[in-house]
């Protein structure tokens, strides 16, 4: 079955170059009308200029699609706002979001200025729930939204040097776990891409040949299973250079204590039986630790009568 678009309207952020230009391209070729934001500032989030964004929208009329292009600051909710006010008079629905904007400001945090780190997490993390708020009640109108989240191993993982990108990428999945549950009534389902692409950001980290294999597209087509039809929920796919795979959280199902043994030495003493990982599981939300813990809690409390 070959993915198709058609009928959609898609915002793309960041798509000015590298991955979201990728995206934007991709998503058009394939019948979405694209909202092409790009605030079109350098890698480190400074200066502004509209000329990618409108390149992109050039190429993607010369194919014969429908795009505009919108300069929004993603950290900017007014400005975001317009964006999508701009996309409804135009086209009168979105139906697709694309949270790709980011910038980097990498240093130790040793030499890390804090407000390098605030910027950081204003553009990533608000930037992503800016962009959703504003899009969430048409969704929720329409009952269809497919919404993109970009995380990053940096966040999952760590990467010397990204404190504060690692920190905003771990939130914005922090973000997607709850909006799945609160979306899911109106057919709003919010993936994850962590992607390892040869764009701007890292083109001056690789080797020429390893940044060619690491092309964009990679990636794209791994988003573009994120957000189709039969997109998946809550899912965290990992693409870069050909690869793709899945990440998730699980937890081990842990051990009890009674109350009159709950110290930090009976801790310690059960810490093999609270790191067994034969029956971890992926937990679809907050409360299930806590029903999990009650039920252990219940199941003692039997057994001592």
């Amino acid at each position: 079955m070959t993915m198709s678009f058609i009928g959609k309207v898609a915002i793309v952020t960041g798509a000015g170059n590298g991955l979201g230009r990728s995206h934007a391209l991709e998503l058009a070729r394939r019948g979405a009308k694209v909202v092409v934001n790009d605030l079109g500032g350098a890698r480190d989030g400074s200066g502004a200029s509209s000329a990618a964004s409108q390149e992109v929208v050039r190429l993607i009329e010369t194919m014969g699609g429908e795009a505009i292009s919108h300069g929004a600051n993603v950290a900017n909710f007014n400005e975001v706002e317009d964006m999508v006010q701009q996309a409804m008079a135009k086209w009168g629905r979105v139906d697709i979001l694309i949270n790709n904007a980011g910038i980097l400001r990498d240093k130790s945090f040793s030499k890390m200025l804090l407000d390098d780190f605030k910027l950081v997490m204003d553009v990533h993390v608000m930037g992503s729930v800016n962009c959703t708020k504003a899009v969430w009640e048409i969704m929720k109108q329409q009952n269809y939204g497919r919404i993109v989240m970009t995380t990053s191993s940096s966040g999952m993982y760590g990467n010397f040097g990204q404190s504060n990108y690692g920190a905003a990428k771990m939130a914005v999945l922090g973000l997607m776990n709850t909006l799945v549950l609160e979306g899911a009534k109106n057919n709003i389902r919010i993936n994850a891409l962590a992607p390892t692409a040869g764009t701007r950001m890292t083109e001056d980290l690789m080797p020429e040949e390893i940044v060619k294999a690491f092309a964009p597209e990679a990636v794209t087509a791994g988003m573009l299973t994120l957000c189709d039809d039969e997109a998946p929920n809550r899912f965290i796919l990992c693409a870069g250079a050909g690869g793709y795979s899945s990440a998730s959280i699980f937890e081990t199902d842990g051990c009890f204590l009674p109350q009159s043994s709950q110290t930090p030495e009976q801790v310690r003493a059960h810490w093999d039986e609270l790191t067994a990982q034969e029956s971890q599981t992926e937990l679809t939300s907050g409360a299930k630790q806590g029903e999990k813990f009650v039920m252990k809690a219940m199941a003692f409390m039997q057994s001592q009568h």
